[in-house]
């Protein structure tokens, strides 16, 4: 008996993308739903029917309505059509989405409180426990974990869904790691008895299986990542899902085998620009580095220096939008103030950073 499942996680789906724009232009809210849509792809496509959405479904906890309609209907849609739907809030939606149209939706189960859900597909029951985004879950997972009822359900197999930084898992260009923290799940507190540990929260996409001190976990850690680049400092990164394999067996909690489905998403670039040189020469040094990016790129363009007078026109969101490639989406990162000076308010319209 062999059950496949597809976990996905920080789709942040309503960044950039307001309800009426006031300029026509590329958003990376699009970008978003589309990376969502193609990370379904194994579920609508039939070959799976078990899905399960880390947290961070959306960018924020207070969405407005038609966002909120719009990932709902399409989360029941799915469960419509014989999929069971999983969902842990994150930390993004933690406080205030509305959860009613899912809540009352038979074949969509939300961990909006500890839980422990039990499904049966071709012949293998599967138990799925987990709780809400904690912010001080180091100390409160022995009290969260206890409260789902794992232990009082039988099944096949068993995995915990969560949304928490873990100790080990890292992040940003640097690879920084998770050690301590009150946020900061210890590995080696999960108890024997589950197949793995799914955790959203986390955007780089990757696997812990030992702890800090080396010793192996008794239950791997599977962080699927973000389903697209939400800041620059994952720009490296490779985004997608996992297809997990669940099979009884091999150790309490059953067994689970993974497989990475990376992706396609716009490739992200930096380039820092000198603006000191004067308006002519840095027009002419701002088009050259763009025309140099792949198109459809992401841009941050990284000031070095204050821009003056005769250069500020350049910057302008028109401007940047007519100097770029079609497609390119560009944004400004202003030079760091000086200590003791206020930092410059930027030129009406300007593109900056998210």
């Amino acid at each position: 008996m062999r059950l496949p499942i597809l976990f996905l996680s920080d789709t942040h789906l309503g960044l950039d993308l307001p309800s009426r724009p006031r300029v026509e232009r590329p958003r990376r809210g699009d970008d978003l739903f589309e990376s969502f849509e193609r990370a379904l792809e194994p579920v609508t496509r039939g070959e799976v029917r078990v899905l399960v959405h880390g947290g961070d479904l959306f960018f924020r906890s207070r969405i407005p309505a038609w966002l909120a309609e719009r990932v709902f209907s399409r989360l029941a849609d799915l469960a419509d059509a014989g999929v069971d739907v999983f969902w842990v809030p994150g930390n993004h939606e933690r406080g205030g989405v509305p959860r009613e149209l899912l809540l009352t939706h038979p074949g969509i189960r939300v961990f909006d409180r500890p839980r422990t859900f039990v499904v049966v597909r071709d012949g293998l029951s599967l138990a799925l426990s987990g709780f809400p985004y904690a912010p001080r879950v180091r100390d409160g997972f022995p009290a969260l974990l206890a409260a789902t009822g794992h232990d009082a359900v039988e099944a096949d197999v068993r995995l915990l869904c969560v949304h928490q930084a873990v100790e080990g898992a890292t992040v940003g260009p640097v690879g920084y790691v998770f050690r301590s923290g009150e946020d900061v799940l210890r590995a080696a507190d999960v108890p024997r008895g589950f197949a793995a540990v799914l955790s959203g929260h986390i955007h780089r996409s990757q696997v812990l299986t030992r702890g800090l001190d080396g010793r192996l976990l008794d239950a791997p850690v599977l962080f699927a990542g973000s389903t697209d680049r939400t800041s620059f400092a994952e720009r490296f990164e490779p985004k997608g899902t996992f297809l997990l394999e669940a099979t009884p067996g091999g150790n309490p909690g059953g067994t689970v085998a993974w497989e990475f489905r990376e992706l396609p998403v716009k490739p992200m670039a930096v380039a820092e620009i000198d603006p000191s040189c004067g308006g002519a020469e840095f027009a002419s040094r701002l088009s050259a580095a763009l025309r140099r990016l792949e198109p459809g790129s992401i841009v941050q363009l990284r000031l070095v220096s204050e821009p003056g007078p005769e250069t500020l026109p350049f910057l302008r969101a028109e401007a940047l939008r007519a100097a770029a490639p079609p497609g390119t989406t560009v944004s400004v990162a202003w030079p760091t103030p000086r200590v003791g000076r206020a930092p410059r308010s930027a030129p009406a319209g300007t593109l900056r950073t998210p």
